[in-house]
């Protein structure tokens, strides 16, 4: 199998892309929280965007594994005996997990390494499909979507070395913007998706919102371990609640466009996870923040913040007026800025079989 697998590679040369995240109500997506309040219904909410992350396999050497990501030094080992906790670990796992031999990965993203989009979920997602289309050359059908996403979270959950969601491989899998509702129950774990807007409006909805990188790079198992130790030993359960029923309320205010309604949610639920941990947000994010709620809109750390990017929402006269006033505040760091980005519908795709030689 190793064997076919490299000589397909030489021959056919696979290449797959996944879009980054961002997202509200994040960690109710864990197990941890999900099981206690599932008589709430708990939902995240997330939202595709274009800043995408591609894989391609190319064939390499017999009995090696090699992995090659902006911002991240190569790495090449043993197939038989690559790290898992390595800062390429979750790439190595998954070739592990398909028996890989003789394979060069090479992993090209469009957002800023360790941004807090779900990058590293994105590419994860995107290797699990590439391993697949080589060795099954299947359609991506919504099914197959669902067993990519969660394979991809599956391993990743095993080497994270704490507990992980599954709303980011999810957007990655399948993109659009989505309320994602966790419903465990007797007979296992299910999960159900609704989408709150048409392709048709994402131009519309994109006037409505801005993204900045705060130039810091994240750490997200830092905060959400700290969330998941503080639910554990019953501390700001109440938080929680809140959290989620913030998050209730910023999904309805959005399916019902009513962007003032949302961007008090955003600010409610921000505030809630500050109390909590106030690092999620380091000076300039918290600037960001008091900002972008004088302009009238709702601001929010992507993923479980302590660095990374942050997202805003309001309606598209405030967005304007925001721009300008987030571009002062990200002009004091150099490597901070606003990211310029679309909605992506598309979700995870096969981008071609025959890529370049690198």
């Amino acid at each position: 199998m190793k064997t076919n697998l490299q000589e397909t590679l030489k021959i056919d040369p696979v290449m797959t892309s996944a879009p980054c995240r961002v997202d509200m109500g994040g960690t109710l997506d864990l197990a941890v929280f999900y099981n206690p309040l599932r008589h709430l219904s708990p939902c995240t909410f997330n939202l595709a965007i274009d800043l995408r992350t591609t894989v391609r396999l190319l064939p390499y050497r017999s009995g090696r594994v090699k992995i090659t990501s902006r911002g991240f030094e190569s790495a090449d080992y043993p197939s038989d005996r690559a790290p898992f906790n390595h800062p390429l670990g979750l790439m190595f796992a998954t070739a592990a997990y398909f028996g890989a031999d003789g394979v060069h990965v090479v992993i090209e993203s469009q957002s800023p390494p360790r941004s807090a989009l779900g990058g590293s979920s994105a590419a994860a997602v995107a290797l699990t499909a590439a391993f697949l289309v080589a060795a099954e050359n299947m359609a991506l059908t919504p099914g197959v979507r669902r067993r990519i996403a969660l394979v991809a979270h599956r391993i990743e959950e095993s080497v994270a070395g704490v507990p992980c969601g599954r709303q980011d491989q999810l957007a990655a899998a399948f993109g659009g913007v989505n309320a994602w509702y966790w419903q465990p129950g007797w007979r296992g774990f299910s999960f159900k998706k609704s989408a709150l807007f048409r392709k048709r409006y994402f131009s519309t909805f994109r006037r409505h919102l801005l993204l900045a990188y705060c130039g810091v790079p994240h750490e997200s198992k830092d905060v959400n371990g700290q969330w998941v130790h503080q639910f554990l030993g019953g501390g700001y359960r109440r938080h929680w609640i809140e959290i989620l029923h913030w998050t209730k309320k910023f999904i309805d205010a959005l399916t019902g466009y009513n962007y003032i309604g949302a961007a008090e949610a955003m600010n409610r639920e921000t505030a809630l996870r500050r109390e909590m941990t106030p690092e999620v947000l380091d000076d300039m994010g918290a600037r960001l923040v008091e900002t972008s709620m004088r302009c009238d809109c709702g601001s929010r750390f992507t993923g479980a913040g302590g660095g990374g990017c942050l997202w805003a929402l309001g309606r598209a006269e405030d967005i304007q007026r925001l721009r300008p006033a987030w571009e002062e505040v990200l002009s004091e760091r150099p490597e901070a800025c606003l990211l310029p980005f679309g909605i992506d519908a598309e979700g995870l795709s096969t981008v071609g079989r025959r890529p370049p030689a690198v």
